[in-house]
């Protein structure tokens, strides 16, 4: 029997010996960096409603700094990643962008966002839903309908209606109801935006385990015209959140505006 002397070289990734050579496909490559990653406590960034195009100019910022000071591996957004507001329940601005104008331009800003955190969880929100919505009210079948990533040209980004990350339920909101009632209901940790006005961590303790709330705020530019609906009301949250220890410590991050201006 011939003896083959392997080496394994991981700056590769790809086994050599002395008679072949294998290189691991694209898709075991995923495998090994997903199982990488797994196997590393989690450090989650959650980033807050963001309604493409009517965002902060320097949230992006904010949230990519706050990636890096905590040292994150994984990234969620909580929801609402554009607003349609041409679409919207709320009433249209007569003097606002039509529909392909908006879409074109949150196409366009949504770039930024890709390229600073190309791979990333995004829990559905209602205002993401809204052109879904409406086509399946008109009878429009799915096959006409395409995916949010054909969209926004964000092949990697993975659209769920909420994600369980060590145990922790992240969700938009709009249907599991705020942090503290969703919570307290159905006994998970639960992490949820869509009230632009929310920004609180409540714990909750047991004999045994404890349970956290934590509403992460927002990144919206009020003065857009978008949000006339608000106007007058309560000021926004502006923050972000963390996640950290493998979903056991939570982290509220403020943006401190006087810093981003």
């Amino acid at each position: 029997t011939t003896m083959l002397n392997k080496q394994i070289d991981m700056s590769k990734i790809e086994i050599v010996n002395t008679q072949n050579r294998y290189r691991l496909s694209d898709k075991e490559i995923e495998t090994l960096l997903e199982t990488r990653a797994k196997a590393e406590k989690s450090r989650v960034l959650v980033i807050g409603d963001i309604h493409l195009p009517f965002e902060r100019k320097d949230y992006l910022q904010f949230c990519i700094d706050t990636y890096k000071k905590y040292d994150c591996n994984r990234v969620v957004f909580i929801g609402d990643i554009i607003d349609s507001h041409f679409s919207s329940f709320h009433d249209t601005d007569p003097d606002g962008m039509g529909a392909g104008a908006e879409l074109e331009l949150c196409i366009e800003r949504v770039k930024a966002w890709y390229k600073a955190f190309p791979v990333a969880e995004i829990c559905c929100g209602n205002h993401d839903r809204i052109i879904m919505r409406k086509a399946f009210a008109s009878g429009v079948p799915k096959v006409w309908i395409k995916e949010f990533n054909d969209v926004l040209n964000t092949p990697n980004w993975k659209w769920v209606t909420d994600t369980y990350i060590d145990g922790v339920r992240y969700t938009h909101g709009d249907k599991s109801s705020k942090a503290r009632t969703a919570t307290k209901r159905d006994m998970v940790s639960t992490i949820t935006g869509h009230y632009h006005t929310d920004f609180y961590l409540d714990y909750f303790f047991g004999k045994s385990h404890s349970l956290f709330a934590m509403a992460v705020g927002c990144g919206i530019d009020s003065e857009q015209y978008a949000f006339g609906y608000a106007a007058g009301g309560k000021t926004n949250a502006i923050g972000c959140g963390v996640v950290l220890e493998g979903g056991k410590q939570p982290i509220l991050v403020r943006m401190p505006l006087e810093d981003y201006k």
